[in-house]
């Protein structure tokens, strides 16, 4: 856990494996020339459960222990990496297939467990995915650069830890965000 000190900037996430990673780096390479996107990078690369924004060092206590228990009352979904979308012209992701239903049973647990601690968590539904570029003023239309990732398939993997990660904004190269894990848990549904 991170030195107390001021409101850390926080999200809930799952990191898929680096062969994982390594199989979407290669789908998306060719798309990386395309002017006008800020590309993820991928040592960043994560499915988002629940974004927690600032978390005081009091709330953070009080998470932690709670989000570990999420994770030991849930199983290791097995997940896929699939396909691009965008949000709007604004963000481009590829989705996560597998088991969506153990995956909204498990975000949906991390957001209860983030409102009982008086967190605000988004109230939208909960859509799974990985952002993998953010468009600038000057980017494209985004539709024709998620239909060049509609045949990619990624392999199953299994998600076997939840993860806790700061996220301090302007901190990576190139004044990106950096993120770091302050905590993990391994997913394992309780025995008996």
């Amino acid at each position: 856990m991170s030195p107390p000190g001021g409101p850390l900037r926080l999200f809930v996430a799952l990191v898929p494996p680096a062969d994982a990673l390594d199989e979407l780096a290669a789908a998306v390479e060719a798309l990386r020339a395309t002017p006008g996107l800020r590309w993820t990078r991928p040592e960043q690369w994560h499915v988002t459960l629940a974004f927690l924004a600032e978390v005081d060092d009091r709330t953070r206590e009080a998470l932690t222990p709670r989000l570990e228990r999420v994770a030991r009352r849930h199983a290791p979904p097995t997940l896929a990496l699939a396909g691009g979308g965008r949000f709007g012209g604004q963000v481009l992701w590829t989705r996560v297939d597998g088991d969506q239903a153990a995956l909204r049973r498990l975000a949906d647990a991390v957001r209860a467990t983030a409102r009982r601690c008086g967190l605000p968590v988004d109230a939208r539904p909960y859509r799974p995915h990985l952002t993998l570029a953010r468009a600038g003023r000057s980017a494209p239309d985004l539709a024709p650069v998620a239909a060049a990732l509609d045949g990619f398939a990624g392999r199953p993997w299994t998600a076997s830890h939840l993860h806790l990660v700061r996220s301090v904004l302007g901190a990576g190269p190139g004044g990106t965000a950096q993120h770091e894990s302050v905590a993990s848990w391994p997913l394992s549904p309780l025995s008996g």
